[in-house]
């Protein structure tokens, strides 16, 4: 044992591995007189039959470099169906060093026309899970790379199972075509034989494109990098393939908690936002139940690195969520091993009440991760025996270092990893068996040079998880439920993390004697939804689609509902879609404040089911949310009795104690389904409430453009209704809209308003102008980007000021304060000695965000007390407010963009 590390020195060699007679001793994980705890003899092994009766299954698999630099090739989490050809499935017979071990996968590729140019067998697997009984393990493989096939045409990860007592090996899915359809990894045994998996099939998914009126396909994850691996169920002989979630990036590594729940990593990346990352959510096996777990303020939670995702979730002894905690990509492969306490906590450093605490802990305090080198080295994977006694089956490698002068690899001390005359060596993971009570680990795969062991799990019989039937709906519900309907209840939107923050209570708000609806703020909800972006083998599009910003993507429209004056909603919200919520004021536009912040985290509902909400959340606030036992309670308790109305109201809307105005309507009337036009009609009112307010709508069918929804959805709104917005189609044709103003008796033009009579670079004469406000929004296309029309740009993008001289637009020029100057700082003069100003052009600031309406100073002009009043119809700048309100984009529909 080095005294400067308090690690064994570890001899490895290639192509064999030599240990020393030391090295088969466990390693010390902390000071010297913890080597003393070490079970090292045959005696302490055969006394422990957890260790010497279980088989062990693992991964081999060769590291692979880099041609050119000889550097590490990295491996990337965000791409589940990363193909690292070389591996190899073992197994051990037990969990000891000199243990039988032997190849249980390749026998699923033989034959030659397998094997490369030089003769080898090079498939990938991973993902090792065993059945409860001990007895099976599942798996995904995926077969040889086949030489100078395209993407498209090579193989795809399926999974597989191995069953020890019969030494069968199958794969789960026996039809080819079937296998084929789809990317298929992290296979779990659920409770009642079928198996959950993450897979890029997205059944569900294709089906509601094709109800959409598109081709089906897998989408990308929202970096567009690879299709999105959402959670699916399946029998245990591969029928019967369900969808059960719905996320725009990925959903991985399920794991069956011990209540039937299944919980795993999730990906939110809606917005591609700063607190964006892979989170621990959970999901009934039928797709209900879906919640936010664990993580989403936490990614900063480990010193070593700055941008930690939460992988791998598994059980542990104390009962604690083991997981991984490692950044995206990584060249050592290591990982934080910690526990997170669900139970008790929403982050790692506050509890479901919202008070600080430490809900996570690392196994192994200090060690190596991306990139950077510790004493106690770094590890890969982690696997609980869960037999109580606290161990674990990982991956590890010492600390190692290359000396530049001599190309040795020696251990680590605190002056090598000071030194510059080192450079960090590859990684040797072997397996161990870490003893966190005695602070020991103990060789079971002894490492060698240039292998990857890793994914060790023990093949022991472990207790039966609770299931979960699947939810029956009955009533309401059940009917929305068959007609392709979930239900979204929010209890009042003016509930922000728990504090009302209307001025005088919701129950005044509420009121419609005490707030008439023009001072409400909260008027309309807005149901978004992500498109599905296909990759370039279904449609190329270039990137210009997106417009001005890339970051929302492209998004549609599934409707709008009124928001009741004690700000609840209850609306049918169609199933099986990934959906947004934005809050409207009573022009249409998404509110500011709190209330008005961007919804990035992704909904769904399943059909029948209903997602209840108490309120709002600010972003910005760390108070837990999205978790329905995490949280303040609601501030709106609702109907203060039985049988009565809520006070000034309409009698007929009669309350049950407890029960939000929405839910008083649903029970009544019928539960609100959303609807294409923003529609305002007095429901509420009471005697007491007179007059009565006026009914308002802001319809498509009162735009002279053509409107962004079907004809027949413009009549019969249905769970597979959209409203698309393209800039081309839909907003640019106002422009152009005759708003001729003529006198009635002779029938002359005694105004025009239409938008391009004053903004053009050109008059009636066909002369060059400067454009009214410095804004043209004539046809024709940009200079800058020739896919998008220049209006668009003149819209969304700083330009430049520009004046006529000569009869021609240039940029106008101003003396910016400063001279030309040589390289010494010099003023460069001219030919009569004078010193020769730096002349820049005068910046115009975009008029139209991005951000949404609010954020668009476009709309000033249009108010009340607005030069340009009246001069859109509300119809008309309602279509322009939604359009930016949903982010702006040239295109919102990839197939109506130009092919690239």
């Amino acid at each position: 044992m080095s005294s400067e590390t308090g690690f064994l020195t570890l001899e490895i060699k290639s192509p064999t591995l030599t240990i020393s007679r030391s090295a088969r001793l466990a390693v010390a994980l902390g000071s010297l007189a913890a080597l003393s705890g070490c079970l090292s003899s045959s005696d302490s092994q055969q006394a422990d039959p957890v260790v010497v009766e279980n088989p062990v299954a693992y991964v081999e698999r060769a590291l692979l470099f880099d041609e050119n630099t000889g550097a590490l090739v990295e491996d990337n989490l965000a791409d589940p169906s990363a193909f690292r050809p070389g591996a190899r499935l073992f197994l051990k017979a037990s969990a000891t060093a000199d243990a039988e071990t032997r190849d249980i996968a390749s026998r699923a590729f033989a034959g030659p026309q397998f094997l490369d140019d030089n003769g080898q067998l090079r498939y990938d697997v991973k993902d090792l899970h065993v059945s409860h009984d001990g007895s099976r393990l599942l798996f995904a493989m995926r077969a040889p790379e086949i030489e100078d096939a395209d993407d498209e045409d090579q193989p795809t990860w399926n999974i597989w199972e191995y069953d020890v007592s019969t030494d069968i090996l199958r794969r789960i899915i026996d039809s080819d075509v079937t296998a084929r359809a789809g990317q298929d990894v992290a296979p779990a045994y659920l409770p009642d034989g079928r198996i959950v998996f993450s897979s890029t099939r997205q059944r569900i998914s294709k089906a509601v494109l094709l109800d959409e009126g598109k081709p089906q396909y897998s989408g990308l994850d929202e970096e567009g990098d690879s299709p999105g691996f959402v959670l699916h169920v399946m029998d245990d002989d591969g029928q019967n393939i369900e969808q059960i979630t719905f996320n725009q990036s990925h959903d991985l590594d399920p794991m069956v908690a011990d209540d039937g729940t299944i919980v795993f990593s999730r990906w939110d990346n809606a917005g591609q936002t700063r607190n964006n990352g892979v989170n621990l959510y959970r999901v009934n096996p039928d797709g209900t139940g879906l919640s936010y777990l664990f993580g989403r303020h936490s990614h900063d939670s480990v010193p070593e690195a700055n941008d930690i995702q939460y992988l791998q979730p598994r059980k542990s002894d104390s009962g604690n969520l083991l997981v991984q905690l490692r950044p995206f990509e990584t060249d050592d492969y290591a990982s934080v091993l910690a526990e997170v306490d669900v139970d008790q906590f929403v982050e790692a450093n506050l509890r479901l009440d919202g008070t600080e605490g430490s809900g996570q802990r690392s196994l192994v305090p200090g060690v190596g991760l991306d990139g950077q080198l510790s004493l106690k080295g770094s590890y890969a994977s982690v696997s609980p025996l869960l037999d109580g006694t606290n161990r674990y089956l990982v991956s590890w490698t010492p600390c190692r270092l290359r000396e530049t002068a001599t190309d040795r690899i020696v251990n680590c001390t605190e002056d090598r990893l000071q030194s510059e005359d080192y450079q960090p060596a590859e990684p040797v993971y072997g397996l161990w068996l870490l003893d966190i009570n005695s602070e020991t680990q103990r060789p079971v795969v002894p490492p060698v040079e240039g292998v990857q062991f890793d994914e060790a799990v023990l093949m022991k019989e472990r207790p039966l998880e609770g299931f979960i039937p699947e939810s029956q709906f009955t009533g309401d519900e059940g009917a929305l439920g068959d007609a392709g309907y979930g239900v979204l209840h929010i209890r009042s939107v003016y509930d922000i993390d728990g504090v009302d923050t209307t001025p005088t209570g919701i129950a005044a708000m509420a009121d419609p004697l005490q707030t008439p609806p023009e001072d409400r703020p909260a008027r309309f909800l807005r149901l978004e939804k992500p498109v599905a972006i296909p990759d370039e083998n279904v449609r190329d599009f270039d990137n210009s689609a997106f417009g001005r910003s890339r970051a929302q993507l492209m998004r549609e429209i599934l409707g709008y509902v009124p928001i009741e004056p004690d700000g609840s909603v209850k609306v049918a919200v169609p199933a099986n879609v990934a959906f947004a919520i934005s809050i409207l004021d009573e022009k249409g536009q998404r509110v500011g404040g709190a209330m008005g912040n961007r919804h990035q985290n992704w909904l769904t509902v399943r059909p029948g089911e209903t997602l209840e909400c108490s309120g709002c959340h600010n972003p910005n606030s760390p108070t837990p949310h999205g978790r329905p036992d995490a949280g303040p309670a609601s501030v709106w308790g609702g109907a203060a009795t039985t049988s009565l109305p809520f006070p000034n109201t309409d009698p007929a809307l009669f309350a049950d104690m407890g029960e939000t105005m929405a839910q008083v309507f649903a029970r009544i009337n019928e539960i609100r389904r959303p609807t294409p036009d923003v529609v305002y009609a007095d429901e509420w009112s009471g005697d007491a409430v007179d007059p009565k307010p006026d009914s308002f709508a802001y319809a498509y069918a009162d735009l002279q453009t053509p409107p962004p929804i079907s004809g027949v959805c413009a009549t019969d709104w249905a769970p597979n209704c959209r409203i698309v917005i393209n800039y081309e189609q839909h907003i640019h044709p106002l422009w152009s809209v005759n708003r001729e103003v003529l006198d009635p008796d002779t029938m002359a033009v005694v105004d025009d308003y239409t938008c391009t009579s004053c903004h053009t670079d050109t008059d009636a004469a066909d002369a060059q102008q400067v454009p009214a406000g410095q804004l043209d929004l004539g046809d024709g296309p940009s200079p800058d980007e020739p896919l998008h029309f220049n209006a668009y740009r003149e819209l969304l993008f700083p330009d430049s000021e520009q004046e006529l001289v000569n009869g021609a637009l240039i940029d106008v020029l101003v003396d910016s304060g400063e001279v030309l100057r040589d390289e010494e700082g010099n003023p460069i003069l001219d030919a009569n000695g004078d010193e020769q100003p730096i002349l820049v052009t005068v910046p115009v600031q975009a008029s139209m965000s991005v951000n949404g309406a609010r954020a668009s100073r476009f709309f000033d002009v249009f108010a009340d007390d607005g030069s340009h009043r009246d001069f859109l119809s509300p119809a008309e700048l309602r279509l322009i407010a939604e359009w930016l309100d949903i982010g702006g984009q040239y295109f919102n529909n990839p197939f109506d963009a130009p092919e690239d």
